[in-house]
């Protein structure tokens, strides 16, 4: 008896991998000479600015992606994937704040927010953060582990919908609140800033500003490369099938709950490795960042740039964070407008965002020759 052998298909088209190794030498190569090697007077210098500005979108990007991966391939809207970017940041930001050392304005051994508030040592939950490794760890750890325990409970309750994203909206902003108080040992409503050093280096400097990016375009191009094998192996196809038949795929045999519960709990990994990345380039870290409002636009990135294509929420990262520093210098109070129309305007005329209106055209193009 033979079984039937399924071909397998390439991780991505010739044409997809000749844009991931351009992308991988911009990273690398090419934004590193226009910033460091190239003069400031000469037209192709890629400034300070705009290297912190892209690497801050490219962790924003990371999150959208996250996102695509449970809303679009899972059918699952989350509107507190915030809380896991901000989890992550805040891991981050307590190594950085140990790093500090002496060089604070207190010229103690505790942060200054710690000696303003009379603290005479550190809380237990900042035992390990002098530690580069065991940060790493944590900032893995700690999203995963919260966005494990609250989706078993969630999806275990079958639980979804829009109840399911007011849920996670509720959870963020209870989060919000609880981190703006000074008695959690997290800075409160400053959060924290001023960060010096990071493994010993000094954080400020071009060389560490460009290494950073490039960690960042590298871990955004690794996740990439995950969430395509992810969504076209069997896996991703039951993913997809419970977006489009959760009761289908239970009567076949399969039990949901464990791939709704991995790919939410690996999206808030991925949001927590950003907020991680995010934090030493822009250079502070404070509660706003789990805003519901800072969730809900991870949500319109991934719906501008085109829900289950996974390149698309990149670019609408990029598009709408690109738009955004540009409009709140030359009209700020127009942006939240903007951002609103915008969202409107994409799920009324373009569902499948701007990657599947570019695709819709060029099969046009290519029907009409």
């Amino acid at each position: 008896m033979t079984t039937l052998q399924i071909p397998s298909t390439p991780l991505m088209s010739r044409s997809g991998w000749s844009a991931f190794m351009v992308a991988l030498l911009v990273v690398c190569a090419l934004a590193p000479v226009l910033n460091l090697m190239v003069p400031q007077g000469s037209a192709f210098h890629l400034s300070d600015y705009a290297i912190a500005l892209l690497g801050k979108i490219m962790c924003y990007a990371i999150c959208a992606l996250a996102m695509d991966l449970i809303w679009g391939y899972t059918g699952i809207l989350s509107l507190g994937h915030g809380l896991f970017f901000a989890l992550g940041g805040y891991a981050m930001g307590m190594y950085l704040m140990r790093q500090i050392g002496r060089d604070g304005n207190y010229k103690s051994d505790l942060p200054d927010f710690m000696v303003f508030l009379d603290w005479k040592s550190l809380p237990w939950h900042w035992t390990f953060s002098d530690s580069f490794v065991a940060t790493l760890i944590l900032i893995v750890l700690v999203p995963g582990v919260i966005a494990w325990v609250f989706g078993y409970f969630a999806f275990r309750s079958r639980i979804k919908g829009v109840y399911f994203s007011i849920i996670t909206q509720a959870m963020t902003f209870a989060a919000m609140l609880l981190f703006f108080r000074n008695e959690t040992g997290f800075g409160g409503n400053n959060g924290f800033t001023d960060f010096k050093r990071i493994l010993g280096l000094p954080v400020a400097t071009p060389e560490m500003r460009m290494t950073l990016f490039v960690i960042t375009g590298l871990t955004l191009l690794g996740f990439f490369l995950l969430a395509k094998w992810l969504v076209r192996s069997k896996y991703g196809r039951v993913l997809q099938a419970i977006r489009d038949a959760e009761s289908r795929v239970m009567f076949s045999g399969y039990s949901p709950l464990p791939y709704k519960l991995s790919i939410w709990t690996l999206s808030a990994v991925m949001c927590g490795v950003a907020g991680a990345l995010y934090v030493p380039q822009v250079g502070i870290i404070n509660p706003s960042e789990m805003s519901p409002a800072q969730s809900i636009e991870i949500a319109i990135w991934a719906a501008v740039g085109g829900r289950a294509t996974l390149i698309g929420p990149i670019v609408g990262a990029f598009l709408v964070n690109g738009m955004k520093s540009w409009l709140t210098v030359t009209a700020p109070e127009f942006w939240l407008y903007f951002l609103g129309a915008l969202f409107i305007a994409v799920t009324l005329y373009l569902p499948q965002g701007v990657v599947g209106l570019v695709r819709k055209l060029s099969q046009r193009r290519g029907d009409a020759s």
